[in-house]
């Protein structure tokens, strides 16, 4: 989740910047109309058979029915940063800088935390629950220059932990299939960290899983497949790349959009995946920007999701 990127688009490589060259049953296929500033955050949701998103600078909550199509969208009172599912029912946000609980239906928000109250220049950036229904949320300075931002974990109980620092843009929390490995990115520098997590919820051992190489945009959101491999999507690159556990890259697909910003497995056999994408930086010709996608099964090469996990706060 990005909110600028000064000069990244002028220095995107050539092969960046080529057309798709993928089978025509390859071509993602565009789910909503383009326009999403800062779409963001893909959730899919078993029990209402949706996928949820957010736009981020534009203020909304999205939902897309992944079997009757059918739309939805909530105006925010602020920015909202990401969405996840509570397993008590309903949702858990992010509004600029505070966590709140979500309903809609009827629609409200009560806050719960706020974990940077002295850093008004920061945010909320991506979050994703682990398998122990713990949440792990990150900042980025809004200014896109100053390491001010963290790595957070919230727990059921509400409490606040400080995981990581020295950020300027966090993104992309993500785990291994055992639930032994976080992933989480610092997108400022174009890197994929990974940390061995510990049952109790430590991190330990920081490492780089894999650093971008110039020309194809920044890291963004991730997830990690039945086999545990690491997608990432490229903002700025117009692609997303699936990673071999061992940090090898697997291969990459190419999307009509250049800045995606985030994906998710869906679907009840968790064999569809759906690729969100931001409008804030234009491009000519990028007629496609602030999309949400869905990549085709033979794109995936077979590829299947992990199970959505819930906040047990």
């Amino acid at each position: 989740m990005i909110t600028r990127r000064q000069g990244l688009l002028s220095g995107l490589s050539l092969a960046a910047m080529l057309p798709l060259t993928a089978h025509a049953e390859e071509t993602p296929i565009a789910l909503t109309k383009p326009g999403a500033v800062l779409g963001e955050g893909p959730l899919w949701s078993p029990k209402y058979q949706s996928v949820f998103w957010v736009d981020i600078l534009g203020k909304k909550l999205h939902r897309y029915g992944l079997h009757d199509k059918a739309q939805q969208s909530w105006d925010m009172p602020d920015i909202i940063d990401w969405i996840v599912e509570r397993e008590k029912g309903g949702f858990v946000v992010a509004i600029r800088q505070t966590v709140h609980f979500l309903t809609l239906d009827p629609f409200s928000l009560t806050p719960v935390a706020q974990p940077e109250k002295d850093k008004p220049g920061n945010r909320l950036n991506d979050a994703k629950v682990d398998a122990k229904g713990r949440l792990w949320t990150g900042t980025m300075d809004l200014a896109f220059k100053d390491r001010t931002a963290a790595l957070y974990r919230i727990d059921p109980d509400l409490s606040v932990h400080t995981m990581d620092t020295d950020y300027v843009c966090t993104n992309g929390p993500a785990f291994s299939r055992d639930g032994k490995t976080l992933y989480h990115n610092e997108t400022h520098d174009g890197i994929v960290y990974a940390f061995d997590l510990a049952a109790d919820g430590s991190l330990s051992n920081k490492r780089v899983f894999t650093k971008f190489e110039p020309g194809v945009g920044l890291p963004d959101g991730c997830t990690v497949d039945a086999e545990d491999g690491l997608w990432v999507s490229h903002y700025g690159g117009g692609r997303i790349s699936r990673y071999f556990p061992d940090g090898r890259k697997d291969f990459d697909v190419m999307l009509p959009a250049q800045c995606t910003t985030s994906l998710t497995f869906c679907g009840d056999a968790l064999d569809r995946m759906v690729v969100t994408s931001a409008a804030q930086e234009h491009r000519p010709g990028d007629v496609m920007e602030g999309t949400l996608f869905e990549i085709p099964k033979s794109a995936l090469r077979g590829h299947k999701g992990l199970p959505t996990n819930k906040f047990a706060g």
